[in-house]
């Protein structure tokens, strides 16, 4: 028989886990991460209210138009600038418009009620006086024409226009 050679066993190194400091570092990186989406999801909650918002008003100028359309009586959408609110003629239901979003109604003179109070009017043929509403925030903005002849309401985002 042969000699048998001795065979180095594999030396672990002195330290089998992680230090404190690597899994410090781990986890700022974690929370970084965290923090970035965290910003994301805030900034994008802004424009997320403002474009529900301007399709609520749109869903509400649609509305009063095929309502002034069917019961051959006008319909008038009120804004009140001051309340940051809305309401359509024969309903008692105030609709609120989120806080932070600035709200600016152009309309025909004739239609300026008040202090802060402006109104839409649709007529029995499908017209209306027209205007436009826009909607503001921190990180967008929304634009809504309405045809004076057809009475029709156009949404149209101007975020995307203010960046180019």
């Amino acid at each position: 028989m042969g000699i048998i050679p001795h065979t180095n066993r594999p030396r672990f190194a002195a330290t089998q886990g992680f230090t404190l400091l690597e899994l410090i570092v781990v986890l700022v990186i974690v929370i970084l991460g965290f923090a970035a989406i965290g910003i994301s999801i805030s900034s994008g909650h802004d424009s997320t209210a403002i474009k529900t918002t301007a399709r609520d008003i749109v869903s509400a100028l649609r509305f009063a138009r095929g309502e002034a359309l069917m019961s051959h009586e006008e319909t008038t959408i009120t804004f009140d600038l001051e309340n940051n609110s809305y309401t359509v003629s024969e309903r008692e239901r105030v609709y609120e418009i989120p806080e932070g979003v600035a709200v600016t109604v152009v309309t025909a003179q004739s239609e300026l009620t008040g202090q802060g109070l402006g109104s839409i009017r649709f007529f029995p043929d499908g017209s209306s006086t027209g205007g436009r509403v826009t909607l503001e925030g921190k990180t967008a903005k929304w634009q809504i024409d309405i045809n004076w002849l057809t009475g029709a309401a156009e949404l149209n985002d101007l975020s995307d226009d203010e960046k180019n």
